[in-house]
């Protein structure tokens, strides 16, 4: 990355600090599965999901607040917060968000943290790929990357039975939601202040996470209490600071810059999860991480090849 390529170095500060700022969100973003896996031990998926969701939407109401303050109520674009068009949007975005972490969480309490990050990486690839559907068109680089991608979450994914783990496909599942998830913000986020929208979507997401969890599972103050630390983690670190991080950083890094690094999420998991949770991958696992980790990039890198029809730029993921 040329980060020296121009006489202004004040503007190469601010985008060298805004490449440490993407690393550290890539970092939390990474460590979260490891909190997503361990906070199952002490309650249900939905459980999970709701009160993380409810934390992170607590954390932006500080900020939005302050953005009122100092730039007036109607700060950023769109309609007021209250509007029944927020309120539509809202809706629709965080159904999706509420589909994609369900799915995510629930694949997590049978699959590990690397194979977790690895998997929800491929909602990159299939961004450009349901984007065909929609008119777009997709370059040589998207085709490759998704070849190896695939080729990679079966050597990490698939036995040498021919079986693939319960998890990885709850978690598969969720990617195509998180794609889907992509594509709806970037049509939305032109037109919306992005932090009342997250709010938004984060607060949806809690609502329907835990009237979900009131139904199906066992909820007990204990098991709350029990696992605080990875529900902190995954709902001020993973879902309400590193998504700020994330909208401050990309106002000054290149988009070539933020898709690479923020593609370190599911390297990050990996490591995590050896670390934290003492998980191993074989080496047809890791050739399978290799492979998919390449295919991402290719996608990154190089996301169409015809300039006059672009993707979506990428958008938070807000998942882990």
């Amino acid at each position: 990355m040329q980060l020296f390529c121009t006489k202004d170095f004040s503007l190469n500060k601010h985008v060298l600090l805004a490449d440490w700022l993407l690393l550290l969100t890539a970092l939390i973003w990474g460590c979260a599965f490891v909190a997503q896996r361990s906070g199952m031990r002490y309650m249900g998926p939905f459980a999970f999901n709701g009160i993380r969701f409810m934390l992170g939407g607590c954390a932006l109401i500080p900020l939005i607040m302050y953005r009122n303050h100092r730039y007036g109520t109607q700060s950023g674009a769109g309609p007021s917060f209250f509007s029944s068009e927020f309120l539509k949007k809202g809706l629709l975005i965080g159904t999706v968000l509420f589909c994609g972490a369900s799915l995510q969480q629930i694949g997590m309490v049978f699959t590990t943290a690397g194979k977790g990050g690895f998997i929800t990486g491929l909602y990159v690839i299939l961004v450009p790929i349901i984007g065909l559907f929609l008119g777009h068109r997709l370059g040589w680089s998207g085709w490759t990357g998704s070849i190896l991608a695939t080729f990679g979450m079966y050597l990490l994914s698939v036995t040498d039975h021919l079986t693939i783990e319960y998890g990885d496909l709850w978690v598969l599942g969720s990617a195509f939601f998180w794609a889907s998830h992509v594509l709806i913000l970037g049509w939305l986020s032109p037109k919306m202040d992005t932090i009342k929208l997250a709010c938004a979507q984060f607060w949806v997401c809690a609502v329907l996470s835990l009237t979900t969890a009131a139904i199906t599972e066992p909820l007990s103050l204990s098991g709350i209490s029990d696992g605080i630390i990875p529900i902190l983690y995954s709902g001020l670190m993973s879902v309400g600071i590193a998504y700020t991080l994330q909208v401050v950083a990309q106002k000054d890094a290149p988009p070539a810059h933020a898709s690479i690094i923020l593609s370190l999420e599911t390297v990050f998991a990996a490591i995590s999860g050896w670390i934290l949770l003492d998980e191993s991958l074989t080496l047809r696992a890791i050739i399978g991480c290799v492979l998919m980790l390449i295919g991402i990039l290719l996608v990154q890198l190089w996301p169409v090849s015809i300039p006059e029809v672009p993707l979506p730029r990428m958008e938070p993921r807000t998942a882990a």
